[in-house]
């Protein structure tokens, strides 16, 4: 896919920052720095548009991304599928966030979450 920004970085003709690389996948830095100092991205080698286009694809990505944030004290690793669930680009790709305790960083559903019933609860 020569539209595909992940996949011309994954194939080396488009320029990223390059932290790990492995057969299947390559972890990169965002070109926006990220939302939190040490924030990679975890992509596939091979074009899967999302986490539910191929699950195997999708299952050994993840296992990539466990890898970093094994070594992480926290960590959300996180990623999305679809245009409502804020996928920008559509090559698979998951995102390892290095947290503390008070960074401040909120999940995107964090402040809507304190206003709603739990899911158990409605009826």
């Amino acid at each position: 896919m020569t539209s595909c920004v992940f996949c011309a970085i994954a194939a080396g003709t488009a320029p990223a920052v390059v932290v790990c690389e492995w057969p299947d996948a390559i972890a990169i830095r965002p070109r926006s720095g990220g939302v939190n100092p040490g924030h990679l991205l975890v992509i596939p080698r091979a074009h899967v548009a999302d986490v539910g286009s191929d699950p195997v694809v999708s299952a050994a990505v993840m296992a990539r991304a466990a890898e970093l944030a094994a070594d992480l004290p926290a960590a959300n690793v996180i990623t999305s599928k679809g245009s409502a669930a804020t996928q920008t680009v559509f090559h698979l790709h998951i995102h390892v966030v290095p947290r503390a305790d008070g960074d401040g960083l909120p999940l995107p559903w964090t402040p809507q979450h304190t206003a709603r019933t739990p899911m158990g609860d409605q009826q």
